[in-house]
């Protein structure tokens, strides 16, 4: 949930029309942007110079964090503007940029826009700069994947340098500061370096912005120049400057913030930055290019449950602020702005014609079959492998299924194998998905060395395996896990907890040796039932655990419960 402030004198000079002064009709109208009205806002009487405090629950809209996205959505439902809104660029590039090669393993990308003629009012700057702190902290994943620097174009002398510098090599003003400080100093004492120096510090060198006379425009994603990084309401052009690790962060940053300056009156002007460990080696930004998404007549009507007609789907398109190219009889093309970075999926596109026809205008219908919930028959399976394992004294736990490839195969002395990865990881602890549980095991064991021994656990759990045959090109298995961690923890008691196991799951099974790195050659088992392989049983490797800082021997075991359950009711 995104916090937003904005005067209704503000809101309706943006719009040009009045909005209600009633608190709930104002707040069914900001329901169309997944707003409403929060703290004091939602009693007090609304007038012009009203400040309103909104709540905007759809996180995964960064252009209606502001103002002028809020906006530029009533716009369509009231229907005062209509269709895509056409963003243009100057055609010439006004500003050079040229990356150093070091910047590559550091923080290596970054694009600018110089915004002319944009009327900066006090609330104007607000706006602004409260949406450049919402995406620092959001989107920018609090500045380590993108961040934004405002400064006065008139007082720079192009082109720009992007490079790497010394800590001390380099001093100085920082943002509302009097005094020269080094990159150094900044870090160990400036608020922003307390609070942001993090995400550079583990580094020899650290970023920097240069303009052609060696003035400081920057020390990213940390702290602007006082001389340059500051605008005020005089400041008629502005440079926009976005820095990050991600490219794709990057340029949306940039394009969010560029089509609000424009709604501002602001003409937009390109930045070409040179790159010489990429390819293309030269980008141009903001990059502010629609894309087409097609859409099905029958799949709206089926998932709204409506009998729309095409003209009524195409109206209601418009007023969502799309545009569309008539493809067939039965589909539609549907153009999608620069600034909905959200728009993944035809049933994105759909969503927004049911929320711009009104959800409080769907009748609600009972669903057509009735069902009563209950467990899967695999899942009753599970329970009952649960039951045994917590009789022979293990202690369940639950780990994420997030996870990444050095816990997955780095740890466990195995060559990494192809697995599922996340395409726009949060966290870099957590890039893909677990495709066994034994990783897991061992890492609480090494969470909780101060705990007393013996150590018996185990997790029922999802792994995900690729399988490129699904629709999806993923399968989940639900599998079991369990280790012994004490100084006598070996193969021989790990085998007297499967055998109990397998014969209370009425299953036969058969050892095979085998080998796997994970465990201690000669002293592992393939677990075979009907000559397929279910499962491993072994003692871990030495190696495995001084990788996990465990000092106590380990003994482990690990079952496919589908397969186990694919077995017991095939015969």
């Amino acid at each position: 949930m995104v916090a937003i402030t904005a005067t209704v004198a503000d809101l309706e000079k943006l719009a040009g029309f009045r909005l209600p002064r009633d608190n709930d009709k104002l707040n069914e109208l900001l329901y169309y942007v997944k707003c409403e009205l929060s703290g004091q806002s939602r009693t007090e009487q609304i007038d012009d110079a009203t400040e309103l405090q909104l709540e905007n629950v759809d996180t995964n809209r960064p252009d209606t964090w502001s103002a002028e996205g809020i906006v530029r959505v009533l716009k369509g439902i009231h229907n005062t503007e209509i269709g895509i809104k056409k963003y243009s660029l100057a055609r010439k590039p006004v500003v050079e940029i040229f990356v150093d090669r070091e910047l590559k393993q550091v923080r290596p990308y970054i694009a600018c826009v110089v915004a002319k003629g944009a009327t900066l009012s006090d609330e104007t700057m607000r706006s602004i700069i409260h949406l450049q702190e919402k995406l620092d902290q959001s989107y920018g994943r609090r500045r380590k994947r993108a961040s934004i620097g405002f400064y006065d174009f008139k007082l720079i002398r192009p082109p720009l340098t992007y490079r790497l510098a010394q800590p001390d090599a380099i001093k100085f003003v920082p943002l509302d500061c009097n005094e020269p400080m080094s990159l150094k100093e900044i870090l160990q004492k400036h608020p922003k370096g307390l609070e942001y120096g993090h995400i550079v510090a583990s580094n020899s060198k650290m970023p920097i912005l240069l303009d052609d006379e060696g003035k400081v425009l920057s020390f990213p994603p940390v702290i602007n120049s006082n001389d340059l990084g500051k605008i005020t309401p005089e400041t008629t052009n502005i440079l926009v400057e976005v820095t990050g690790t991600s490219e794709e962060t990057t340029l949306n940053t940039l394009v969010i913030l560029s089509t609000a300056l424009a709604d501002r009156g602001a003409t937009l002007h390109p930045a070409r930055v040179h790159y010489n460990y990429s390819k293309p080696s030269v980008s141009v930004t903001p990059v502010l290019h629609e894309r087409t998404v097609q859409i099905s007549l029958e799949d709206v009507n089926r998932l709204i449950g409506l009998p729309l007609k095409r003209m009524e789907i195409v109206t209601l398109l418009r007023r969502a602020r799309f545009d569309v190219i008539k493809s067939s009889s039965n589909t539609l093309k549907v153009i999608v702005p620069c600034y909905r970075l959200d728009i993944l999926h035809a049933v994105d596109v759909i969503e927004d014609i049911s929320i711009t026809y009104g959800l409080n205008n769907l009748k609600p219908k009972w669903p057509a079959d009735m069902t009563i919930g209950g467990l899967l028959p695999v899942h009753e399976y599970a329970d009952r492998a649960r039951l045994l394992m917590i009789g022979f004294g293990f202690q369940e736990i639950m780990t994420f299924m997030m996870t990444n490839p050095e816990k997955q195969f780095t740890k466990m002395n195995q060559n990494q194998t192809e697995n599922v990865e996340v395409g726009n990881p949060k966290l870099t602890t957590m890039t893909c998905l677990r495709s066994w549980l034994l990783p897991s095991l061992l890492e609480f064991l090494g969470n909780n060395t101060h705990v007393e021994y013996p150590q018996k656990i185990f997790e029922l759990g999802v792994c995900t395996l690729p399988e490129l045959a699904a629709p999806n090109r993923t399968q989940d298995r639900l599998k079991l896990g369990c280790v012994s961690a004490h100084s006598r923890a070996n193969f021989t008691e790990m085998k007297s907890n499967l055998e109990p196991l397998m014969t209370n799951l009425s299953l036969e099974f058969v050892l095979q040796p085998t080998s796997n790195p994970s465990f201690l050659e000669g002293r592992v088992g393939s677990i075979l039932i009907g000559g397929r392989h279910v499962g491993i049983i072994g003692e871990v490797h030495p190696q495995v655990l001084e990788n996990w800082k465990l000092e106590d021997p380990v003994a482990a075991l690990e079952l496919d419960v589908e397969q186990l359950f694919e077995d017991t009711y095939a015969r």
